[in-house]
């Protein structure tokens, strides 16, 4: 699999920005990475969040596309999720040692003991946390997730929380996302990091 390069970030616009951050942000020395199941906001609360913060977004999947030259269900479909999974690994340890951005991290990326590592080491992680049956209504509107295809996604995301949960939860920081607007989830992911820099954790 090739994985020779990175998709370009996708562009944010002035509508990912509703209102200045009412607290002061220091200079962002550390990746923010957004971790937890699919469907639960990640790439659009992210692309918010990095514009509030200043810093550049990528979307794990979109810069594993670009590197593959392929969508990830054809990679997964030609190529199988092993593979899938080792380029995922790849290139989230390119991403994790450049420069600070706003990372959306793929579902299962912290399976790989390597990039859990690296997460801890070089990033500030935010558990994205939502409701199983709000989660599964958004996915089951489109089919474009390999994991998905053909199950019940209530279930199949139940089978995945059972695996992924434990993991998720040693994230730096937990937030709950219902199902109420991407700002909310934004500004309650700035009030938690803002108390986390406050308790002298390096921004």
């Amino acid at each position: 699999m090739p994985y020779a390069s990175l998709s370009p970030e996708p562009p944010v616009t002035a509508a990912d920005a509703p209102k200045a951050a009412t607290t002061p942000i220091p200079q962002m020395t550390r990746t923010i990475a957004l971790v937890g199941l699919m469907g639960v906001g990640k790439s659009t609360v992210g692309r918010r969040l990095a514009n509030r913060l200043g810093l550049p977004f990528v979307d794990g999947d979109e810069a594993i596309e670009g590197a593959a030259r392929m969508s990830v269900s054809e990679i997964f479909a030609q190529l199988g999720e092993a593979e899938f999974r080792a380029g995922e690994a790849r290139v989230m340890r390119r991403l994790l040692e450049g420069p600070a951005i706003v990372l959306a991290t793929g579902g299962g990326a912290v399976l790989n003991p390597e990039t859990r590592q690296m997460l801890k080491s070089r990033a500030t992680t935010v558990w994205l946390r939502a409701d199983l049956k709000v989660v599964a209504s958004r996915v089951q509107r489109r089919d474009t997730r390999p994991l998905l295809r053909g199950k019940d996604p209530l279930q199949a995301l139940t089978a995945m929380a059972e695996v992924r949960y434990p993991v998720y939860a040693t994230a730096d920081l937990t937030v709950d996302v219902g199902a109420g607007a991407h700002a909310q989830a934004v500004e309650a992911i700035l009030e938690a990091l803002t108390a986390f820099w406050k308790n002298g954790a390096p921004a």
